[in-house]
């Protein structure tokens, strides 16, 4: 009866110490995803600074467009300075796309990271109520095995006055 007692303690050390591993193993990949949610975050500013940053040079490029568009009058050199600038323009505009695109991209990733942190947040705590529940039955089991062995000796001691 008591190695009977003895493998389920055994069992439910074991179960206890998977429900603990798992529980770490769901904790390291939550850290995971916090350092990418992260990563993600400083990435989006950096392009939010480069979009402002080209924002600025396309209404300075255009400034200096609608500058030259007056000087054009005067000579054909005007005139090749300006569609420089305008080619100039039109790359800054195809960055800025390309920048709103690859932020547009970059925010839809965010969003599925932060519901995979979500989700890997409710395992944890799935986790982590499994493990306090066996250890609940662990400490009531090593309770019941503890009275056992005082009934038992007890008997042994009665046994033995006979």
């Amino acid at each position: 009866m008591t190695d009977r007692i003895r493998e389920k303690m055994n069992s439910l050390r074991l179960e206890a110490d998977n429900a603990v591993a798992r529980a770490e193993e769901a904790e390291a990949k939550n850290r995971k995803l916090e350092q990418l949610l992260l990563e993600k975050d400083q990435e989006i500013t950096s392009l939010q600074h480069q979009i402002s940053r080209l924002d600025a040079e396309i209404e300075k490029a255009e400034t200096k467009l609608e500058e030259l568009k007056t000087l054009s009058l005067d000579g054909e050199s005007s005139k090749m300075a300006s569609e420089g600038l305008l080619r100039k323009v039109a790359l800054l505009e195809e960055e800025l796309t390309a920048a709103d695109k690859n932020l547009n991209e970059t925010t839809v990733k965010l969003r599925e990271v932060d519901v995979k942190a979500e989700h890997f947040e409710r395992q944890v705590q799935r986790v982590e109520q499994e493990r306090d529940e066996w250890e609940r039955k662990y400490e009531e089991a090593n309770a019941k095995y503890k009275k056992s062995i005082a009934d038992l000796e007890e008997l042994e001691k009665t046994m033995q006055d006979l």
